[in-house]
């Protein structure tokens, strides 16, 4: 029987899926905002946009199945030197763990008397979970982080892309910035709830790069197209 993800676990896979997007929206707007910004060519504007949202899906997830990847052998590793320092230093961990949770304001008896359950009970989940900050055996599966980036990063790309191709040649510019501007407001927001953060910090800071990428982009697409 398949294993049930556990919380953790789905978050990290809408946290992939919800980055995806973000990235797919942030970069293809730049690259269509800064070569609608080098010509007026509608087709050499559609072409740069679909080349970017190729080029990114398959990158972005090969960085989300290589960045897991590297995150499970960081926690495989720490794993085997729990492992080695409970059998070899048992009372060390012991103390570590009780001198924790006396830190968070646990009366020492009664810190004493949870480490020995906690203890007794799995020693090496104990220890993992106090000292890492990760519980064992949940990992996150780089093949689903990598398979909702590569499905969200072009779900992503397609707004700026519609919005560049489909609005008229007078205002397709300022409108494509505005509709990515109202969508890096929602993958903030979005990302900022999946990461518990303060939501307006979240928007504010995505928006901020967004704007900057599309008015960097279009100032060297103007100033190619001038030359």
């Amino acid at each position: 029987m398949k294993k049930k993800q556990t919380l953790a676990q789905r978050i990290n896979i809408m946290r992939a899926s919800v980055m995806g997007a973000n990235d797919g929206i942030l970069s293809v707007a730049g690259i269509v905002i800064g070569v609608a910004g080098a010509t007026t060519n509608s087709f050499a504007i559609f072409i740069s946009g679909i080349s970017g949202m190729l080029a990114g899906t398959v990158s972005m997830a090969m960085g989300e199945y290589v960045s897991v990847n590297t995150q499970k052998d960081a926690q495989r590793r720490a794993i085997m030197n729990q492992k080695e320092a409970l059998a070899n230093r048992y009372d060390d961990e012991f103390n570590f763990v009780k001198a924790k949770y006396v830190g968070d304001g646990i009366d020492p008896q009664l810190a004493e008397q949870a480490t020995k359950e906690m203890m007794n009970q799995d020693s090496l989940v104990t220890t993992v979970r106090e000292r890492y900050g990760f519980d064992v055996g949940e990992y996150t599966s780089p093949y689903a982080a990598a398979i909702a980036s590569m499905i969200s990063f072009p779900i992503g790309s397609i707004l700026p892309l519609l919005a560049i191709t489909m609005l008229p040649t007078a205002i397709r510019i300022w409108g494509t910035f505005a509709a990515v501007v109202i969508a890096l407001a929602i993958t903030g927001f979005s990302a900022a709830t999946l990461g518990n953060a303060k939501r307006g910090n979240g928007v504010l800071r995505n928006v901020v790069s967004g704007v900057l990428t599309m008015l960097v982009t279009y100032l060297i697409g103007t100033m190619i197209g001038n030359v």
